[in-house]
C-alpha cells in the first residue's frame, strides 16, 4: 500500500479524531472519576517527590559553596548537609514508589471495570451484533485496546503528574533565585511545546489505522486457528499465507509510520532542551563572572534547566502513548455504545407450564432492511406435535428457529407461544421452555459433568449419569481419566465431534423442556449409536412440541407436520404422504435423495 493510499484510509478518522477525541478523553476521566482520592493522593506525592527532587541541587549548590579554597572547607556544615540530601533521597525514593502503588491502583481499577463493562455489554449485545462482526475484531478491542488504554493511563500519572509539576516548580524556584535566567529558559519553552504538540498531532492518525489493522490480523488467526484442519483439507495454507502477509504488510507500514512520528519527538525536544541548557549555561556564566552568582548557585541553575527539560522528553512520550491510548479507547468506547437489545425486565413470564402451541400469524423478517426474507408466514403448531424443517441450504430453516427462541426479533406480525406474544414475554422465559442440539457442537473449558449439567447447574451426578446412559455417552465418558470430572480443554479438547454432540444431546436429555429444538443433532455420530439415540428422541419427543431441522428426509418421515422452505418462504406444509402426493417441491426433494441411477 502506498502512503498515498494510507492517507487516504487515515482521513475519515482524522474526522472522527476531531469530533470525538475530546469526548473520548471526557468519558475516560469519569472512569476515574471514582479514584478521585487515590487521584488527589498520587498528585500530593508527585508533589512531594518532586519538591524533594529540586531540594537535592540546592544541596548540592550549598556543599560546593562550602569550598572556599585550599584548606577553607567547612566540614562539619559539608557533614549536616551530606546527612541532610542522604534523607532526601530516601524519602524521595518511598514517595516515588507509593506514587507508583497508587497509579498502578487507579489504572488497573479502571481496566477491570472497564472489561466488566465490555463483557457485560457484550452479554447484552444481539446476536445481529457477534453475527455480524468478526470474533477476533471484538476479542482484540477487549483484550489489546485495554491494554493499550491501560498502559496510556499509567504513564499518565506517573510521569505527566510528575513532569507538569517539575516544571512549574523549577520555574518558580529559578524565578526566585535569579528572576533573568529563567526569563531565557521559559522565552525557548514554547518551541518544545510546538514541535510535540505537532507530532502528538500526526501520530493519532497512524495509531488509529494500526489499531483497526491489528483487530483486523486478530480476526484472521482466530478464524484460521479455530479451523486449522479445513484449511489443511483444502490445500488453502497457500492462500491464507498470502492473505496474511497482505494484511501484516499493510500494519507494518502504518506502524512504521506511527513510530516513525512518534520518535521524532524525543530527539526534537532533546534538540531544544540543549538550546535550553546552553542558555542558561551562557546566561548564568556572564553573572556568575560578574559576581553577581556564586558558583554553586550556577550548578543549580544547570542542574534545574536539566531538570526542567527532562519531563518535556517525558510528557513528549507521554503524549505519543495518550494518542495511541485515545485511538484505543475510541474503539472500545465504539464497541460499548452499539446498542444493546431491548431490556425485557419489566415483560410478562410466563406463570404456568408451557404446553407448547406455537403459532405464526402474518410475520415479516429480514437481516438487512433492503433484503427481504420472510413475508407473510403463517404457521399453526399444537401442543406435543413433531415438526420437522426440511429445504436446501439458505432456505430459512436456521431462520425460523432464530426468531422461534428471540434470537432476532420480527419486523411485523406476531409469534405466540401457548397464546402469549413472545415479543411481550421475558427473551429468558422463552428460551428456557425449550432445549436446543445444534449441528455445530459448543463445549465449555470445564469438566464433563459440568458440560452436561450447563442447563440445570444444580444437577445431581446421579441425574448427569442418567442422562449420558441414555444417548450412549456413558461408556466413552467412563473411559477417559477421570470419567465425568474429566476437564475438557477449548471446544472439547480431543473429543472426536460424534462424542462431542453426544455430550450436548446429554445436556438436553438431563434438562428435559417442554419444547425441542434438533438441528441437525446427529449429523456426527455413527449410524448404530444414531439409532439409538433416535429411540431416546422419540422417547423425549413424546407428548413434547418439537422442531427438527433434517437434510435426511428419511428420518422425518413420521412427523406429524413437514415444512417445507425456499427462500424465507414455507411453501409447502402436511405430512409426508400428503407432500409425496402433491407431488411438489417436497416430492421433488425426497425423490433427488433416493433416486436410483
Amino acid at each position: 500500500m502506498s502512503k498515498k493510499n494510507v492517507n487516504k484510509q487515515v482521513n475519515p478518522k482524522k474526522q472522527v479524531m476531531d469530533n470525538n477525541s475530546k469526548a473520548t478523553i471526557g468519558r475516560v476521566l469519569k472512569l476515574i472519576r471514582p479514584y478521585s482520592f487515590m487521584v488527589f493522593l498520587s498528585l500530593l506525592l508527585a508533589v512531594v517527590t518532586v519538591g524533594l527532587t529540586l531540594y537535592a541541587p540546592i544541596i548540592t549548590g550549598k556543599a560546593i559553596d562550602m569550598f572556599g579554597g585550599q584548606d577553607q572547607v567547612a566540614f562539619s556544615k559539608l557533614y549536616k548537609l551530606l546527612l541532610t540530601f542522604l534523607i532526601v533521597v530516601a524519602v524521595t525514593g518511598i514517595s516515588q514508589w507509593l506514587m507508583a502503588v497508587v497509579n498502578n491502583h487507579i489504572t488497573y481499577g479502571v481496566v477491570k471495570k472497564l472489561r466488566v463493562n465490555l463483557f457485560n455489554h457484550l452479554q447484552n449485545m444481539p446476536l445481529m451484533y457477534t453475527d455480524s462482526n468478526p470474533v477476533g475484531a471484538i476479542v482484540n478491542r477487549c483484550i489489546s485496546d485495554v491494554d493499550q488504554l491501560s498502559d496510556g493511563i499509567l504513564m499518565g500519572f506517573t510521569q505527566l503528574f510528575t513532569g507538569v509539576v517539575t516544571i512549574a516548580a523549577t520555574v518558580v524556584i529559578m524565578v526566585i533565585l535569579k528572576w533573568q535566567i529563567a526569563i531565557v529558559v521559559v522565552l525557548i519553552t514554547p518551541v518544545s511545546l510546538f514541535v510535540a504538540k505537532y507530532i502528538a498531532k500526526k501520530t493519532y492518525d497512524m495509531f488509529i489505522l494500526q489499531s483497526d489493522t491489528r483487530g483486523e490480523m486478530t480476526s484472521l488467526i482466530d478464524e484460521m486457528v479455530s479451523n486449522q484442519k479445513i484449511v489443511e483439507a483444502f490445500n488453502h495454507q497457500d492462500e491464507v499465507k498470502d492473505q496474511f502477509s497482505n494484511i501484516n504488510i499493510r500494519l507494518k507500514r502504518c506502524s512504521q509510520e506511527a513510530v516513525f512520528y512518534s520518535s521524532l519527538t524525543n530527539p526534537c525536544t532533546r534538540f531544544v532542551n540543549s538550546l535550553v541548557y546552553v542558555g542558561v549555561g551562557l546566561v548564568g556564566g556572564l553573572f556568575a563572572m560578574g559576581g553577581s552568582l556564586s558558583v554553586g548557585t550556577l550548578t543549580v541553575f544547570l542542574s534545574y534547566a536539566n531538570q526542567y527539560t527532562k519531563p518535556f522528553n517525558e510528557i513528549s512520550g507521554v503524549i505519543t502513548e495518550l494518542q495511541n491510548a485515545i485511538a484505543c479507547a475510541a474503539r472500545v468506547f465504539e464497541l460499548l455504545d452499539e446498542k444493546e437489545q431491548e431490556d425485557d425486565s419489566r415483560q410478562m413470564d410466563l406463570t404456568s407450564a408451557v404446553k407448547g402451541d406455537v403459532d405464526f400469524k402474518h410475520v415479516y423478517f429480514s437481516y438487512i432492511p433492503e433484503l427481504p426474507l420472510m413475508e407473510d408466514v403463517n404457521l399453526k403448531v399444537y401442543p406435543g406435535q413433531r415438526v420437522a424443517i426440511v429445504g436446501p441450504t439458505g432456505c430459512g430453516k436456521t431462520t425460523l428457529i432464530n426468531l422461534l427462541m428471540r434470537f432476532y426479533d420480527i419486523n411485523r406480525g406476531s409469534i405466540s407461544l401457548d397464546g402469549n406474544n413472545i415479543n411481550v414475554l421475558k427473551r429468558d422465559a422463552v428460551r428456557h421452555n425449550y432445549g436446543m442440539v445444534l449441528q455445530e457442537t459448543w463445549l465449555k473449558h470445564a469438566s464433563i459433568r459440568d458440560n452436561i449439567a450447563y442447563g440445570k447447574p444444580d444437577a445431581s451426578l446421579e441425574e448427569i449419569m442418567e442422562a449420558a446412559q441414555a444417548v450412549h455417552a456413558d461408556n466413552f465418558i467412563r473411559r477417559l481419566p477421570d470419567g465425568y470430572e474429566t476437564i475438557l480443554g477449548e471446544d472439547g479438547g480431543t473429543l472426536s465431534q460424534g462424542q462431542k454432540q453426544l455430550i450436548c444431546i446429554a445436556r438436553v436429555m438431563l434438562k428435559l423442556p417442554p419444547m425441542l429444538i434438533l438441528d441437525e443433532a446427529t449429523s456426527s455420530i455413527d449410524t448404530r449409536t444414531e439409532i439409538h439415540i433416535q429411540h431416546a428422541f422419540a422417547r423425549l419427543m413424546k407428548g413434547r412440541t418439537s422442531f427438527v431441522v433434517a437434510h435426511r428426509l428419511s428420518t422425518i418421515k413420521d412427523s406429524d407436520l413437514i415444512l417445507v422452505m425456499d427462500d424465507g418462504m414455507i411453501v409447502e406444509q402436511g405430512t409426508h404422504e400428503q407432500l409425496l402426493a402433491a407431488d411438489g417441491f417436497y416430492a421433488e426433494l425426497y425423490n433427488s435423495q433416493f433416486a436410483v441411477s
